[in-house]
């Protein structure tokens, strides 16, 4: 059985994460989205798999290098003209009659996927308790009778998962459907087509986590930290005296857990990191390779990339914070409003709820921190900014922003990022 990935997209909405990385290389408790589902795809005996690329398609390249096990083959979408455009440049690559389609940017589970194999055409759906966000299966008797984008009104709960167990047919349907109103050519607009003709079982999963906005790396690490149910903690790990953990941690090789500091598990601490002295770690933090949180600081339920260092009496909650990043000291994150509303953040112009009462900021990668800069929550910050000391950051940063003053357009800002990370640091000295 082949797999085809789809995993050519920017991913827009990701941003500004997606600046500087494609989306299935973000990391949730210190695990790729693309490592998560190739587990998945592997637990099923799934092992010959078709890689769609595009956007950043290098980064994907290279990140595979080391896995084994695997049959992989790239299959490049030079244009990302949508879902179904992704799965036609596959077309001459699939050897069965019967494929899995799996989209690379949200987490599926082996569970799914058994189910999803015991069916000739079978798609997969959940039940959200927001509709509006999802295209939505309408189901007749267990099989696809329709599918509405992102519907106004209540009309079902199913969402769909872009989980699909598909044949050879479906190009024929893809080569004939007009492009949408996103100016892209849909995969399941084809699947629509097909089940007029076809039967298409539809399968329900409570396992999918759809990661459609950066506050969802958070979800998906808080539910991947409950399944933490045993310390696992490196023998190379020195903790020194007067170290307290509760609950569960994972720690990984050649990290150093300084006196006074205070770990609240469920935590994922990864290898080669300096924590404290006297710093509190809270529940469902995941910090990455390579970092130093300094002292006297406070991260609660937040992502930190790998190679950030957080600088002495800062805090951190419910934030996402990407790679190579440097708080000043005293940097301080909001994430509750004075009026306890959801936190709203604008992506792409539009305001978006993230439905979570305490939510702080997204980081892209390369960017610094003046020493008592303080964010207001749901602010996000480009990656290769600075801020100046005491700032106070109310609005969203663009990415290349030193201190307020814009440097370089970020069109395009993922090609040739190595020339980009010279052109700053010559420019700043």
């Amino acid at each position: 059985m082949q797999a085809v990935m789809l995993l050519a997209g920017e991913g827009t909405r990701m941003r500004p994460l997606t600046y500087t990385k494609p989306k299935p290389l973000l990391k949730f408790c210190n695990q790729t989205i693309l490592q998560h589902n190739l587990e998945q795809l592997k637990h099923v005996g799934i092992k010959d798999i078709i890689l769609v690329v595009g956007y950043l398609q290098a980064s994907v390249r290279k990140f595979l290098e080391n896995f084994e096990g695997f049959n992989f083959r790239f299959v490049i979408q030079d244009r990302q003209l949508g879902t179904g455009h992704a799965l036609m440049q596959a077309k001459d690559y699939i050897k069965d009659k019967n494929f899995l389609v799996i989209y690379g940017d949200d987490l599926y589970h082996h569970e799914d996927i058994e189910k999803i194999l015991k069916n000739d055409l079978c798609v997969t759906a959940k039940e959200v308790d927001d509709p509006t966000r999802f295209g939505i299966f309408i189901l007749e008797n267990g099989f696809v009778e329709s599918l509405v984008e992102k519907p106004e009104n209540f009309i079902s709960n199913l969402a769909n998962t872009g989980l699909y167990m598909l044949n050879k047919d479906i190009f024929k349907f893809l080569e004939n459907i007009p492009i949408s109103q996103r100016n892209e050519f849909e995969l399941t607009d084809a699947i629509l087509q097909m089940s007029k003709e076809y039967k298409i079982k539809c399968e329900i999963t409570n396992n999918w986590i759809p990661i459609g906005y950066p506050w969802d790396l958070l979800t998906a690490s808080e539910l991947k930290l409950k399944e933490l149910n045993s310390n696992s903690i490196n023998n190379t790990t020195v903790i020194e005296k007067n170290v307290t953990i509760e609950n569960f941690v994972k720690i990984g090789e050649n990290t150093k857990i300084k006196n006074g500091s205070y770990i609240e598990g469920p935590v994922v601490i990864g290898d080669n990191c300096i924590i404290g002295p006297n710093c509190y770690i809270r529940t469902n933090s995941v910090i990455g390779n390579g970092c130093r949180i300094g002292n006297g600081v406070e991260i609660k339920n937040s992502i930190i990339g790998d190679e950030t260092k957080i600088g002495h009496l800062s805090y951190v909650g419910d934030s996402v914070i990407g790679d190579n990043c440097n708080f000043g000291a005293g940097t301080v994150v909001a994430n509750l409003r004075h009026d306890n509303k959801t936190i709203r953040v604008m992506v792409k112009g539009e305001l978006i709820d993230t439905k979570r009462r305490k939510f702080g900021i997204v980081m892209g990668d390369y960017t610094k921190t003046g020493i008592k800069t303080a964010f207001y929550p749901g602010v996000m910050i480009g990656p290769f900014s600075w801020t100046s000391p005491a700032a106070v950051i109310k609005e969203n940063i663009k990415p290349l922003t030193l201190d307020g003053i814009k440097i370089l357009d970020e069109t395009n800002f993922g090609i040739e990022l190595s020339q980009k990370i010279k052109f700053v640091q010559k420019l700043v000295g």
